[in-house]
This record gives C-alpha cells, sequence and structure tokens, in this order.
C-alpha cells in the first residue's frame, strides 16, 4: 500500500512539479520553518505568557531558511551548521530549544534519507546527546524535563520517518528495477526463440525448395534421354521443369529472408504436411492418453494443389496447437481444417482447467505466429469460452509472389 500511496504521489501535478524545481521548494519550506520557530517562542513553554521576538530568534529563523534551503545540495553540512548555531543560540534565548527544534526535526530527516541505517544512529544520537547536554548546561530543570525530553523525542522521530522513507524508496527502486529487468530478460528470450522458428521455418523451406530442385533435374534428365525417342513428351516434361522451377523460386524468397547460420545440414525430403497429420494424431494416441477429433471442410485440391511451404506451416501450427492442448489441457482436442479457394483454416479447440495458465509461456504462440507470418497467414488465440482455449490460424493457398 504504501508503494501504492508514492505511485500516486509522485503522479500527482503538485509532486510532479515540487520534483521540476527542488531549490525553490526547499526554499519554500525553510521559509515555512523560520516563520514555525518564530510562532513557536512567541509563547512561554506552558503557552500561557507571550515572548517579545529578539534578535536571536531572528537569528534562528535565518538558520532555520539557510539550512532546510541547502539541505539537498549539503544534507550532512546543513545538519552540521544547525547543530553548530543551535548550541549558542539555545544559550542566548536562556533554554529555548523550540527555536531551533523544528530546523533539527528537517535536517535529521534530510540526512536519514542519504544516509544507511547504523550511520544515522549513531548522527541522531550524537545530535541528541549535544541537544541534552546544552539544555542541561543552560536549564534550570532536572535532566529528565519532559519539554527537553519531548523536544529530543521530535529529533528521534524525524530520524525514523526519514529512515523509513528511505528504506521505502530503496524496495520500490529495487522492485521497478526487478520488473524492468524481468521484462528485458523475457524480451530478449521472446526474440530468441523467434530467430530459432524462423530458422526452424528456413530449414523445412530449404527441405521443399531441395525437392523442387530434385524434381527439375529429375525432368531435365528424363527428357534428355526421351527427346530423340519420343519428342512429343519432351513439352510435358519442359512444363513440370517450368512449374517445379517456379515454386522453387517462390519459396527461395522465403529462405533468403528467413535463413540464419546454422551448422546441421540441411534435409533432403520435403517436411511433413497436413496429409501426414492423420498419422501423427494416431500415433500420439497409441502413446498418450489423448482424444483428438478431426474435421476436415472441403477438399484440399478443390484450388489447386496447397504450396509446399504452406502445407507445411500449417502442420507444424497444428502440431503446436495440439500439444498445447495436451500440456494445459485434459487431453482432448476438436481440430478442424477448412480448404476455400483462398486459403486453409485451422481451428483448434480444447479444455482448460486453468484459463491463466493456457497460455503458457507464450513462446508456443510466438512460433505459430512466426510461421503464419512467413507464408503471408495470421494467428489467434484466446479463450473462446469459459473453460475453452481456441487458436484460429488462416494460411493463403497462394504465397506472395516473386519479383523476377
Amino acid at each position: 500500500m504504501a508503494g501504492m500511496d508514492l505511485a500516486g504521489l509522485r503522479r500527482s501535478r503538485a509532486w510532479r512539479t515540487a520534483g521540476r524545481h527542488p531549490q525553490w521548494t526547499d526554499a519554500v519550506l525553510g521559509l515555512g520553518v523560520a516563520v514555525l520557530s518564530l510562532f513557536m517562542v512567541s509563547f512561554s513553554p506552558q503557552g500561557q505568557e507571550r515572548q517579545d521576538i529578539t534578535a536571536y530568534h531572528l537569528i534562528a529563523a535565518g538558520v532555520a531558511f539557510v539550512a532546510v534551503t541547502v539541505r539537498r545540495r549539503a544534507p550532512r553540512r546543513a545538519l552540521a551548521g544547525t547543530v553548530a548555531a543551535a548550541v549558542p543560540l539555545t544559550f542566548a534565548l536562556g533554554g529555548q530549544p523550540q527555536a531551533v527544534t523544528g530546523t533539527l526535526m528537517v535536517t535529521v530527516y534530510t540526512v536519514a534519507l542519504v544516509t544507511d541505517r547504523r550511520g544515522l544512529l549513531l548522527t541522531a544520537a550524537g545530535v541528541c546527546v549535544v541537544g541534552w547536554l546544552t539544555y542541561v548546561a543552560v536549564g534550570d530543570g532536572p535532566w529528565w524535563d519532559p519539554e527537553n525530553s519531548a523536544n529530543l523525542g521530535f529529533v528521534g522521530m524525524a530520524a525514523a520517518y526519514g529512515d523509513a522513507t528511505r528504506s521505502r524508496r530503496a524496495y520500490i527502486a529495487a522492485v521497478e528495477d526487478r520488473a524492468t529487468r524481468a521484462e528485458q530478460t523475457r524480451e530478449e528470450e521472446a526474440r530468441r526463440r523467434v530467430a530459432e522458428e524462423r530458422l526452424r521455418i528456413a530449414r523445412e523451406l530449404h527441405d521443399v525448395v531441395a525437392h523442387h530442385i530434385a524434381v527439375v533435374k529429375v525432368q531435365a534428365t528424363g527428357a534428355r534421354h526421351i527427346g530423340p525417342r519420343s519428342p512429343e513428351q519432351v513439352a510435358p516434361a519442359l512444363d513440370a521443369i517450368s512449374r517445379s522451377a517456379d515454386a522453387a523460386l517462390t519459396e527461395m524468397a522465403f529462405v533468403v529472408g528467413l535463413l540464419r547460420d546454422s551448422g546441421e545440414p540441411a534435409g533432403t525430403r520435403p517436411p511433413r504436411g497436413l496429409a501426414q497429420l492423420r498419422e501423427l494424431l494416431a500415433d500420439l494416441s497409441g502413446h498418450l492418453s489423448v482424444d483428438y477429433r478431426v474435421t476436415v471442410e472441403g477438399a484440399s485440391t478443390g484450388a489447386g494443389e496447397l504450396p509446399a511451404v504452406v502445407d507445411a506451416a500449417a502442420y507444424r501450427i497444428a502440431l503446436e496447437a495440439l500439444t498445447n492442448a495436451q500440456k494445459y489441457g485434459d487431453g482432448t482436442a476438436d481440430l478442424t481444417v477448412a480448404y476455400t479457394p483462398q486459403a486453409v483454416t485451422l481451428h483448434i479447440a480444447n479444455p482448460v482447467a486453468d484459463p491463466a495458465g493456457a497460455r503458457g509461456s507464450g513462446y508456443g504462440l510466438v512460433g505459430m505466429r512466426e510461421r503464419a507470418s512467413a507464408v503471408g497467414g495470421s494467428v489467434t488465440a484466446g479463450m473462446a469460452a469459459p473453460g475453452r482455449f481456441a487458436v484460429r490460424a488462416s494460411l493463403p493457398r497462394r504465397v506472395p509472389a516473386v519479383a523476377s
């Protein structure tokens, strides 16, 4: 609560104004302490008989103004000057410590803000000892006089409040620093995960390109051999070569944009696609206590063959979503694959016991979004209904064209 109160105070207009002009703030505070010291000494300790304000009272007020005004720039010097002036002023005023008590409280509080607890205890004890000895030397009352004890108690309270304020500010600063470092660490981890995901995507795209190049080589070799004997078969072979080359060029654009340095060898076969999804689910059901229900709407070849990069991205997104369903849910999930002439849409929904934990670290969603973005698609995820988490991915059936 103290941290929230302080945060609210910092946001207030008056606090921001004071923070922008600390010298003027201290000057106003010093003037207030000086006026208060004159008001305090205008009455006797019993508060009945008025006393005349003398030159010594004005000097005490001047000390208060100067000490409080410079306290932020030189807190220890301000306190030392106040103590040095308080001793002779107390003697000159015939034992009226209230003339300097307010100044001592403000300067002790300021020193507490910049001093550790051990140093503050020594400082406050020294001030109290000097004040007590001075009062005993000049006063005619006993050493345990209530007025003297009250003034020393005020100084002790100022020291305690200053120490509490310093501790609170240090705690708030530590919490803010930890939050900042935690956010930086999370952002760095997210960037690292994104980079790793891009690398995996690039490897898969590389496999796709390698597959198309292999097809081109086979078709070209076949055309060379059958050309002299069957010229009519050369044209279809050249058409197949052209289609494979176009696909390779299109997918190579993604490889150029996503590939990172890697020491691992590239594969020689295209990655899995949605056609292998049922095989994967059957394998998972045989080893884990899961129940995945798959619904397919539309035809996968209704608008031509699904590009390999889109097929691979859809497969990986579905796999990641189903893995999350098994990890954070009860092992059941509904997967719908909808084919349209423009796009293929995946919808994975599963029940979750803890909605707050359904997102986990969030890195899986980052990876799914990165895969979808690589082929011009998108992924959304969130609570579709109370206790039910859903992931929806929309991937275009045509990847962006490559400029020649």
